[in-house]
């Protein structure tokens, strides 16, 4: 997935225009070495929003007795919520000074955010919504995906750009999935852990995995400064001598007479979006519907759910190896199509049927002291001389009542199916819409699909939080089927524009 073999044996080209110099070999492992530093980060960015994913609902319950599902939605968007306005900004900052600097700051943002987290328990109230703040906070100095992405496309020859696009996008999907891998490692350590009084540090299951996005993002920072270095080269590969940051974002052709086509680029934006939304879902509901439909504890919920998606980012990556080989054969618009027919199926499954129901936790509506602690939130319920945690489906959501379990061979079926569905179509989209734009910058249209996937990771957990919490998961899947299939129809209806810009004007 990640080599880059073909990319660093192209031939050094000898200059074409006034300002270029041939690539010495130097320059070129430099140029690549850069680049690689640039995966590592988008790596981090998705690494920062997965890595709590499957512990964020009971680490939210265990500080906060008030909180619920609702606003569990609202924590897990605000991640994405402060991305999608921080990445225009740190975009607009990268075209006026050195890429290091916004580099820099976001990621210490970042870091500072996750040690944040780490302390979210101490306050004496509303401690929901400093983890609200905190996420967000993350997710402001995740931002720089605008920079990575216009670095990445400046930096590369047009032989070379669209499977640097589609390693960057790999590298994404893969730090969705494999984040909560290192969650459930974690588990090991348990809810209470180990307590450091003198910095008032609790270093548990919900704890550990925030300060490893921190360590992770001091590394990346010292990797910017020690190997980063600037690089832009045109079309053919030639390095640029010297770089402008007043006129960097500026079109150095005039390409006016060959444009976009703004069907294909606004259909691939919604596509994405779709796509970075229904997968959102997917990892938000993982926790609470496994809570509900098993009756599995917190412990038990973040640990299965980690090792599962687990299973799932190994099965991403042979999927990845794969499609970059079977989309010279059969191209990216096929595997979209399948990628998206694969995907709702995987949702299709998870529709509830059959006679039996999940377990009901009554201890929500007839535990006086759970009651006064507010729905679902005291997290443990003093039982002789221990503690037992409720488990089962919350009596106050109705829906338990009449909706059928979802069985669990069903639930792992859905996992696969979409570990299959969704790094297709993360790749392909990434891939098919850097061939549509063509040979002009792409830090605008990037940031117009680093917006259309912020929008979606915000309102996809506000979304499903709602709809399961009211009405349970026969309509959430439901209505994410129904999204779903009208984005294929959309695709079908699209697929002929959906064209490198090369082909379409008969350059290739």
């Amino acid at each position: 997935m990640a080599s880059l073999s073909d990319e660093e044996t192209q031939p050094l080209l000898r200059a074409s225009h006034v300002g270029e110099t041939v690539e010495t070999h130097q320059q070129h492992k430099s140029r690549w070495w850069s680049i690689r530093v640039m995966y590592l980060t988008m790596f981090l960015s998705s690494v920062g929003f997965s890595i709590v994913m499957t512990s964020v609902w009971p680490y939210l319950q265990k500080i906060d007795k008030s909180a619920d599902t609702g606003f569990l939605g609202w924590v897990i968007a605000s991640f994405s919520l402060g991305q999608m306005i921080a990445s225009p900004l740190f975009g607009l900052w990268s075209n006026h000074r050195p890429r290091r600097e916004p580099l820099v700051v976001s990621i210490s943002i970042f870091v500072a955010a996750s040690f944040l987290y780490t302390y979210v328990h101490l306050p004496a109230s509303h401690n929901k919504y400093y983890m609200l703040i905190s996420r967000a906070l993350v997710g402001f100095g995740s931002g720089n995906v605008a920079v990575v992405r216009s670095y990445v496309a400046g930096a590369t020859s047009l032989s070379e750009r669209t499977s640097a696009m589609a390693n960057i996008s790999a590298f994404q999907a893969l730090g969705f999935i494999l984040g909560p891998a290192f969650q459930a490692c974690f588990t090991l350590i348990g809810e209470k852990g180990v307590t450091f009084q003198a910095i008032y540090l609790q270093l548990n299951m919900y704890t550990v995995p925030s300060l490893m996005g921190a360590f992770l993002g001091i590394v990346n920072i010292i990797l910017v400064f020690a190997i980063f270095r600037e690089h832009r080269v045109d079309d053919l590969g030639n390095q640029i001598v010297s770089v402008n940051y007043e006129t960097e974002g500026s079109e150095t052709e005039n390409y006016d007479d060959e444009p976009t086509d703004p069907i294909a680029v606004v259909s691939s934006n919604i596509l994405f979006f779709v796509i970075l939304f229904v997968f959102a879902i997917f990892e938000t509901i993982a926790t609470p519907l496994t809570m509900d439909m098993y009756a599995w504890t917190r412990t038990k919920a973040v640990f299965y759910n980690g090792v599962i998606l687990a299973g799932v980012g190994l099965e991403s990556i042979v999927v990845f190896i794969a499609v970059k080989a079977l989309s010279k054969k059969v191209g990216e618009r096929v595997l979209l199509l399948g990628g998206l027919a694969v995907i709702w199926v995987g949702f299709f499954i998870l529709l509830p049927w059959g006679n039996q129901f999940p377990k009901i936790q009554w201890t929500d509506i007839q535990n006086n002291t759970i009651q006064n602690a507010g729905y679902r939130g005291l997290g443990s319920v003093a039982s002789g001389n221990h503690t037992v945690e409720p488990t089962g489906c919350p009596a106050i959501q109705t829906w338990c009542f009449y909706t059928p379990v979802i069985y669990l061979a069903q639930y792992l079926t859905s996992d696969i199916l979409i570990g299959v569905g969704y790094p297709v179509c993360n790749v392909m989209s990434y891939t098919l819409y850097s061939k549509i734009i063509g040979p002009r910058p792409q830090g605008v249209y990037m940031g117009w699909l680093t917006a259309a996937g912020s929008i979606a990771r915000t309102v996809g957990p506000v979304f499903v939080s709602q709809i399961y919490t009211r009405f349970g998961p026969r309509w959430t899947f439901s209505l994410i089927c129904a999204i779903v299939a009208v984005s294929i129809l959309h695709l079908t209806a699209v697929y002929k524009r959906l064209i490198a810009f090369s082909h379409r004007y008969g350059r290739i």
